[in-house]
């Protein structure tokens, strides 16, 4: 009798088994699995690859959620299991999941690929973290401070305040959802995505965060205080060394304190300009007319003034002295070198926390030079200009005369309108939020400035200081 040819079922598993009455010594047998599908529906092939899939990484079972995109922030890891790390800054690639902050040293489309399952990537547990704000771990600024319960600490930073404030209001977001009671299961999960076969996976804990003090400590005073908590057991600090120590810290002043005692003075880099103004009651930083007349002095024929960049060590140093309001000579022969003096003025209007040109004006001087008519252009801008506060107003127009004043040695220094413009135009103004075409917006503000500098004496008056 012929035999008929068995018939494969949905869902099952061909095996080959021997028999010993067969011609060939094989026949085809079926196993079905322990659940079928539904008749029509696409099968998904399986990853032989990986026996349990979820033991590495959950992005296949859909539970790692990408909630804010990657993007390039520079990273630094100080601290590991509360032991100090040599600081180190890296161009990152950071993407913000559900339960942890993924970092990429590749380019952004291998980073995109390592997402899925098996795919290689740093990350931090955000699982009862801390994410704060910090002046002190770093000279940079914009840069906030990531601190996980095992002694973890990182630093990301990012040149645009708005680009930073957004990634620390997503990861205090996903920090305190993870803290809710809602959040519990997705710490569990946390501590068992990155293990894999040489890893032993972790105990899913998660402790609540604990609430501030009412008067915040120091970052110094806080990180001493970790490895104090971290460190031995009780049991073992037989004379209550640690518990001294602890108490000792507990009672130093705070920063605020010292400040508000005049034991540590505000600064001037990175303060704000009506702040800043106003502690020195005047309407223009004196920072500010000491480079501009030093550079007038002797500096107005250096070529690609304003273009080329000066020793940074240098310029750091010269930061420094006028953070601590020590009594400055420009003369000296330690900025010797003019292009020091102009990239500290640049970098003091880059490190406004509110740029020269405030930013509830931006999109305003956008729609300003929009205009194509010049006379009504001009017009517009100078309506503007008369409508910031007045230590912006005077502070810009001691800088635009003075760019002027660089411009009439152009035929020695070099240095042309456009060229200027592409210098300050990103350095005096940005949007408060990146939406948009960045490329569209840096035109825009080269064009602004450009089209201030040839409306220069209309908009404020004939020179002087």
């Amino acid at each position: 009798m012929q035999k008929q040819p068995a018939m494969v079922l949905p869902g099952a598993v061909q095996m080959r088994i021997k028999s010993s009455q067969s011609s060939t010594g094989e026949r085809l047998s079926q196993t079905k699995s322990m659940v079928l599908p539904d008749p029509g529906t696409l099968q998904t092939p399986i990853n032989r690859h990986r026996r349990n899939q979820s033991q590495h990484n959950v992005g296949g079972s859909g539970e790692l959620q990408t909630l804010l995109k990657g993007e390039y922030l520079n990273k630094a890891k100080i601290a590991e299991g509360g032991k100090k790390l040599r600081k180190n800054w890296t161009a990152t690639w950071v993407v913000l999941c559900s339960n942890q902050l993924l970092f990429f040293k590749e380019s952004k489309q291998e980073a995109v690929a390592n997402l899925k399952p098996g795919g290689k990537s740093d990350g931090v547990d955000l699982c009862g973290a801390v994410i704060e704000w910090t002046t002190e771990k770093s000279s940079r600024k914009n840069v906030i401070q990531i601190t996980t319960p095992n002694g973890h600490e990182f630093l990301l930073q990012a040149d645009h305040f708005p680009t930073i404030s957004k990634w620390h209001d997503a990861i205090k977001k996903t920090v305190d959802s993870l803290s809710s009671g809602a959040g519990g299961q997705s710490c569990g999960r946390a501590a068992l995505h990155r293990s894999n076969s040489t890893e032993c996976l972790s105990r899913p804990t998660c402790e609540p965060t604990k609430p501030k003090p009412k008067e915040t400590k120091s970052e110094h005073r806080r990180s001493i205080m970790f490895k104090l908590n971290y460190s031995a057991s009780d049991s073992a600090d037989k004379n209550g060394v640690k518990n001294r120590l602890k108490k000792f810290i507990s009672r130093r002043p705070s920063m605020k304190t010292l400040q508000e005692k005049g034991l540590i003075k505000d600064r001037v880099f990175g303060c704000h300009m009506l702040t800043l103004c106003e502690r020195e009651r005047t309407t223009v930083p004196k920072f500010v007319k000491l480079c501009v007349e030093e550079v007038e002095k002797r500096g107005l024929e250096a070529d690609g003034l304003y273009r080329v960049s000066g020793n940074l060590a240098v310029i750091q140093k010269l930061r420094f002295l006028v953070d601590q309001e020590e009594e400055l000579n420009l003369g000296d022969s330690q900025w010797e070198d003019i292009h020091v003096i102009t990239g500290a003025l640049k970098m003091f209007f880059r490190e406004l926390p509110e740029p020269l040109f405030p930013f509830r004006f931006f999109d305003l001087f956008v729609e300003a030079v929009k205009i194509r008519e010049p006379t009504q252009k001009g017009q517009a801008l100078k309506k503007l200009i008369h409508q910031v506060p007045k230590p912006n107003h005077n502070t810009m127009k001691v800088l635009f005369q003075h760019l002027r004043r660089v411009l009439m040695k152009s035929q020695k220094n070099l240095m042309s309108t456009q060229g200027i413009s592409i210098v300050f135009g990103p350095t005096l103004m940005w949007p408060e939020f990146e939406s948009g075409n960045m490329e569209v917006n840096m035109v825009y503000q080269n064009q602004i400035v450009e089209s201030i500098l040839i409306e220069c004496v209309e908009i404020f008056g004939p020179g002087g200081m």
